[in-house]
């Protein structure tokens, strides 16, 4: 199990070692490899997996720059039943979705996920209007998966929280891509920000952790941050 809370924006380094496995099938665009980790899900019985997973043979594939599992020798050198190695190699990637579910999704093999990330691969920009993208990674399946977090833009922001700006307005934040006025301005608040919240222990940390992360810079120099890590645009809402 990977412990982080990944948040929309997070910025990650993702790797799997190379493990043996067997290539069950070869079409024009995929390589359907005899999967190494997961097992069937004897209780879904609406769904029934076979065993195997498609991975894209080459960049002219459909599919190419959303898939992470990488093959050695390459897939687009591969023949149904020959053997070979499937990982990913350190790859940097976006998250543009965190969702958790409860009860776990039926997928028809083991473990079922309590939550998914969907990532893009660095250099890749969110396309909103976009009826699919990206890649699904469960962070707490069999797959072992390293991930590391590389740059999480306000970081000392929780989804959810209020905040006033330099100027006095009041914000609500919902994520650094996702913020809301109440008032009639628009754009993105004025640092240095205050959080509006209780005045207990633990608010009082992060009204310190705020006011010092917030005393210099702007959310144009953050999110600038995020693009020199990311290598890609973010979404425009």
């Amino acid at each position: 199990m990977v412990d982080i809370e990944f948040r929309t924006g997070d910025v990650l380094r993702v790797s799997c070692p190379f493990t043996e496995a067997r290539v069950a099938d070869v079409s024009s665009g995929h390589v359907s490899i005899r999967w190494p980790w997961w097992q069937n899900d004897p209780d879904v019985e609406w769904i029934e997996w076979n065993g195997n997973v498609a991975i894209a043979r080459g960049p002219d594939t459909p599919g190419w720059t959303n898939e992470l599992f990488r093959t050695e020798p390459s897939a687009d050198l591969l023949e149904a039943g020959a053997d070979c190695r499937v990982g990913i190699p350190a790859t940097v990637v976006h998250v543009i979705e965190a969702q958790s579910f409860e009860p776990p999704l039926e997928t028809g093999w083991l473990p079922q996920p309590h939550r998914e990330i969907v990532v893009l691969r660095c250099g890749v920009s969110e396309d909103v209007n976009a009826v699919e993208q990206g890649n699904g990674i469960n962070p707490d399946d069999d797959i072992p998966l390293t991930i590391d977090l590389v740059f999480r833009p306000y970081a000392f922001l929780n989804p959810g929280d209020d905040v006033a700006d330099r100027h006095g307005r009041a914000w609500h934040s919902n994520g650094p891509w996702d913020w809301r006025a109440y008032g009639e301005q628009d754009g993105t608040p004025a640092w240095p920000l205050t959080l509006l919240a209780g005045d207990d222990s633990v608010d009082a940390e992060r009204h310190a952790q705020m006011a010092t992360a917030t005393r210099a810079g702007s959310h144009k120099t953050e999110i600038e941050q995020w693009r020199r890590a990311a290598h890609a645009e973010p979404p425009a809402r």
